[in-house]
């Protein structure tokens, strides 16, 4: 089992920026995927941004260019650096360890608001 705890959450106002930690209770490095997720209220969770184990990343269309994901094997990280944050990042955001397995975080909440 592997225990994720997500920090870095928090309000911001818009055009401002965040960076996201997710730390892990084991070794990071055995696992293909690793992913940034969110949720916002009434909506479903959706893929935000993923790096594989080879360093190859994924982003949503709607943070490309925003957001960067990496992943420090070393000290069991996964991160997320949010700039130019929009009312609508506002969510709930999960990190997701994958392959073998899958297992997810509690979750931090980021709000972007003035």
């Amino acid at each position: 089992q592997v225990q994720l705890v997500e920090s870095g959450g928090g309000l911001v106002q818009p055009g401002g920026s965040l960076r996201l930690s997710c730390a892990a209770s084991g070794s990071i490095a055995r696992f293909v995927v690793m992913g940034w997720h969110r949720q916002a209220p009434g909506k479903q969770r959706e893929l935000v941004a993923s790096i594989t184990r080879g360093g190859t990343t994924i982003y949503a269309d709607s943070v490309k260019g925003r957001f960067t994901i990496s992943r420090d094997n070393a000290k069991n990280t996964l991160s997320l650096q949010m700039d130019s944050l929009k009312p609508e990042d506002t969510a709930v955001y999960y990190c997701r360890l994958a392959q073998p397995g899958a297992y997810w975080g509690q979750g931090t909440q980021v709000t972007v608001s003035s």
